[in-house]
């Protein structure tokens, strides 16, 4: 393990957002070596010392400005290069924070507002009636905000019918065809917010079956760049295989996989989705910085493979 990954990635230990394999190896690696080991350290001064600063309340004044220049600037923006248009930086924005306790709070009271809205309109329209139409999913625009988060997904055998069930104030549930908009809304909104991976896999999975759809394929990129389950990831490219040659982003979804994902058996599958389009500019690029210096011996053996089959550029 290479000191510039535990570096990057103390803060996210510091605050227990490591998966336990990182943990581990991060602890074992600052057992041995000194300059992270103080690195280690710092970081951990730092969230003492700042856990026991006061939070205070930003001005109303504030919080509007400040929602109007995050609005300019969204609107203003333009998309960056290839596969870097969709990366979070963690750590990046975490240093940030570090250097903006007062907007630090004015995030943390803005998610706590939403949150309050949400409870409101939960309790709303969940309600306790037994009546007709009781159980169903209410007709929003947007499933989220009555959502509180779901059980289990199921498929009938032999049969094109889905079972979802979810929270609300209280348990629902809603049967209907995988074509039924409001199925579709669930097995997205489970595939992107559920904490349960046993979920996650079975919506994705539901989801693949369609993925001609374009708000399925945004969920199953969302799922390979961002889902913690190698499972899911592993279903999500499984989806979004044969829309590879005809679709830039999946194409930059994989390659981002390709490059950054933890999971060796992830990133060899998603090389083995970009052997048709290796002629592809962007993918012929990374097949030579991974083909001159991966650390994986077999995905740099099949990148060289890959880059040997390819016509000479003149």
């Amino acid at each position: 393990m290479k000191c510039e990954w535990v570096q990057q990635n103390i803060v996210l230990f510091v605050y227990d957002e490591l998966p336990d394999d990182a943990r581990f190896e991060l602890e074992q690696h600052v057992s041995r070596c000194a300059g992270c080991a103080g690195e280690l350290e710092s970081a951990k001064k730092f969230r003492k010392d700042f856990s026991g600063v006061p939070v205070q309340d930003p001005s109303p004044n504030f919080l509007a400005a400040s929602r109007m220049k995050l609005q300019e600037a969204l609107e203003g923006a333009e998309q960056g290069a290839w596969w870097h248009r969709f990366i979070f930086d963690p750590v990046a924005w975490l240093q940030q924070i570090r250097f903006a306790p007062a907007l630090a709070a004015a995030i943390f009271i803005v998610g706590f507002g939403g949150g309050i809205g949400a409870t409101y309109k939960m309790a709303k329209v969940g309600g306790v009636d037994n009546g007709p139409g009781a159980g169903q999913v209410p007709e929003q625009a947007s499933l989220g905000a009555s959502v509180g988060a779901i059980q289990s997904v199921s498929q009938q055998p032999g049969s094109n019918l889905v079972t979802v069930k979810y929270d609300a104030v209280s348990p629902q549930v809603q049967t209907g065809s995988l074509n039924d908009p409001k199925i579709q809304q669930l097995l997205l909104y489970a595939a992107r917010n559920n904490f349960n991976p046993g979920v996650r896999m079975d919506s994705v999975d539901l989801l693949t079956q369609q993925p001609n759809d374009t708000h399925v394929r945004e969920a199953l990129i969302y799922a390979l760049r961002y889902d913690s389950n190698t499972g899911v990831r592993l279903k999500a490219l499984d989806g979004l295989g044969p829309y590879v040659k005809g679709d830039v982003q999946v194409r930059d979804a994989v390659l981002e996989s390709l490059m950054s994902d933890a999971n060796p058996g992830v990133r060899v599958e998603a090389l083995r989705l970009l052997e048709p389009v290796r002629c592809d500019s962007s993918v012929r690029i990374v097949l030579q910085r991974l083909a001159a210096k991966d650390e994986n011996r077999y995905i740099r053996s099949q990148s060289r493979t890959l880059l040997s089959q390819l016509p000479e550029i003149d």
